[in-house]
């Protein structure tokens, strides 16, 4: 992400908008969790990158906490597009096992998921910060819940495999690949696994095809 030059205060000065000066701050925290990791996203640090006075931060935001949160929501809204878009498209289950693998090395290439792993991480020692985070995977649950039951309808695995546990398993699953994988600097073998399980995820949709023939 280009990092702005000069500061600037759009309140004192004038040279901006409110909004344009909430939208920097908002992508400054995004870039800082996502280099240089929660403990490095402090305010001077989101401040420069967003190349106006720490302040703001407290005047638009109220903390950084909050300002950490509301990049969160960004990035989760669109990524949230993109995979709704990525299961529309896919019309069965080993389109959508494919579709997911794309949009993993997607993650791993722009670092989406990396800001939803620090917050989690931050989380952990934050006790404010633990409800927070929390309600904003619940929603990333129900969409891999509501993804797997349309996928299944049918097949002969939709009484072996609750949608609801099935989707804590892939949210869990798909945030334990990307630790990984950022913390080995290797890929592979998350791709292998993606690539393992459209192999199963076709067999069950060649099931589904013999049930209903």
């Amino acid at each position: 992400m280009a990092r702005a030059g000069g500061k600037r205060s759009v309140e004192s000065s004038g040279g901006s908008s409110s909004a344009e000066t909430r939208a920097a701050l908002v992508a400054g925290a995004v870039a800082a969790l996502r280099e240089e990791g929660f403990a490095g996203a402090s305010a001077r640090e989101i401040a420069r990158r967003a190349g106006c006075n720490q302040s703001l931060i407290f005047y638009h935001f109220g903390s950084v906490a909050k300002l950490h949160l509301a990049a969160l929501d960004m990035v989760s809204g669109a990524r949230n597009e993109r995979y709704q878009a990525m299961v529309d498209e896919s019309k069965n289950l080993g389109a959508l096992v494919q579709a997911a693998r794309t949009v993993f090395d997607e993650d791993l290439d722009q670092g989406h998921v990396t800001v939803l792993v620090e917050m989690i991480a931050a989380a952990q020692f934050t006790p404010e910060l633990r409800p927070e985070v929390a309600a904003r995977i619940r929603p990333w649950r129900t969409f891999a819940a509501d993804s797997v039951r349309d996928a299944l309808a049918g097949s002969p695995a939709a009484r072996l495999l609750p949608p609801e546990e099935l989707a804590h398993a892939i949210v869990a699953l798909y945030l334990g690949l990307e630790m990984l994988a950022n913390l080995e600097g290797e890929r592979g073998p998350a791709l292998a696994l993606f690539d393992r399980a459209g192999k199963i995820a076709s067999l069950l949709d060649i099931f589904k095809r013999k049930k209903k023939a």
